[in-house]
């Protein structure tokens, strides 16, 4: 009993039978108290000194080049408007870690983006994507929902709103984040010439969004829209916010096809016709967009406009399979879940990127395509405990894509 008395705790002085466990060391002893108290005081730390790291690094600064190889792995194809984002994104950045160490009087200035091209193509996903690399802030806005104030709809100050509560309404995080305004084609003019009665959802909004996209102190409602008028406005500056917009443009190839003169009569035409029409997108240009019915001074605000290409079968094919979270090791990661091993013939996926192409919904087609071909399997499958392997080929998607149809002609 003395020889117990004798070996203590070195830190809490304890005796060996009042405590749990007694840890030697070479010189010392630990009870299991002192080393739950001595973890804690180590985790506290290593919290504190990832957030001090946190705010001295708002947020983590790559060259363009290591901005579009993280984009690669997401996003299949479109390089132009990679690159594009990339520079853009990595001089707005470098503008806003300048502004307080620059003693000279330049002042570099916004580099809001827009993005043209057709649905599914990837303008969501490429933004999405920048601010996950970046780790800022990031929401998407709708500007269907967007009116003038005073008329049924959501103000634009509305979508700071959002951008705040993916900030978790800290004020310095959100004035650096990226807002990601969508179907910004849906508020242009709806006539070229301006009109004697009011466009509430078009050119008005164009004209309130102006001041926000080009750096201004606006009084965001923390909980968004005309809801709660009694709310407190929180003042958010917009200067270090970047904006990037993306529309489908629907119709905007017959303005870039008539500034290009792809109608011309003579020899030429035929060669034209086909140089210009399988992506006229490719030439589109400011004007093309004003023509479209953006006003002059919010295409000035967002100087950098950039195109998506539409997919063609092989970008399709590679959307499907290799990305990172692609479709099909999506699918195969659900069942691995379950226990059954899936795989997926090449013809199959060849059959699957067919019908895609005839819906025309770029990568969105090949979603629902999917969802049809797969529904019946991830009904069944996980209740059968035998069957541990499915191989989807490309006879078992012409049959479920058949019942699909026979199924909706019924119903018709």
């Amino acid at each position: 009993m003395s020889e117990h008395q004798q070996i203590k705790c070195s830190f809490c002085n304890r005796n060996k039978q009042d405590t749990e466990v007694l840890i030697a060391g070479a010189n010392a002893h630990i009870c299991n108290a002192c080393i739950e108290q001595a973890y804690q005081i180590v985790q506290q730390d290593a919290k504190s000194s990832v957030s001090s790291q946190k705010e001295s690094s708002p947020f983590k600064l790559l060259k363009p080049i290591d901005i579009k190889s993280h984009l690669d792995d997401y996003v299949v194809g479109q390089d132009q408007a990679k690159k594009i984002i990339s520079v853009a994104v990595y001089n707005h950045y470098k503008r806003i870690s300048q502004i307080n160490i620059d003693e000279d009087e330049i002042e570099i200035e916004k580099s809001n983006i827009i993005m043209v091209g057709k649905t599914g193509t990837g303008k969501t996903l490429l933004a999405r994507s920048i601010a996950k690399l970046l780790n800022v802030p990031f929401c998407i806005a709708d500007a269907t929902v967007l009116t003038e104030a005073g008329y049924v709809g959501e103000d634009v100050e509305s979508i700071l709103s959002r951008l705040l509560q993916a900030a978790d309404y800290d004020i310095e995080k959100a004035k650096m984040g990226i807002v990601f305004i969508d179907e910004i084609d849906k508020i242009a003019r709806k006539k070229d010439n301006p009109s004697i009665t009011r466009d509430v959802s078009g050119e008005g909004v164009q004209q309130a969004m102006l001041k926000l996209l080009e750096g201004t102190i606006v009084n965001v409602p923390p909980q968004g829209g005309r809801k709660h008028p009694d709310q407190k406005m929180i003042a958010l500056d917009t200067s270090n916010i970047l904006f990037i917009s993306g529309g489908a443009f629907d119709g905007v190839e017959k303005h870039i096809a008539s500034r290009l003169n792809t109608r011309s009569i003579g020899f030429k035409s035929n060669q034209d016709n086909r140089l210009n029409k399988e992506n006229l997108l490719q030439h589109v240009a400011p004007q093309d967009l004003k023509s479209f019915g953006l006003i002059p001074e919010l295409i000035g605000r967002m100087p950098i406009v950039t195109h998506l290409d539409p997919l063609n079968k092989n970008a399709l094919k590679l959307i499907l399979t290799q990305p990172k979270n692609a479709l099909v090791k999506q699918y195969i990661k659900l069942f691995e879940i379950d226990g059954v091993k899936l795989s997926f013939d090449k013809k199959a996926i060849d059959l699957i990127v067919e019908k895609a192409l005839e819906y025309e919904l770029g990568a969105r087609g090949l979603r629902s395509i999917c969802e049809s071909v797969m529904l019946d399997a991830m009904y069944e499958l996980p209740s059968q405990k035998t069957k541990k392997e499915l191989i989807i080929t490309a006879s078992y998607v012409k049959t479920k894509l058949n019942k699909l149809i026979l199924n909706k002609l019924k119903v018709a």
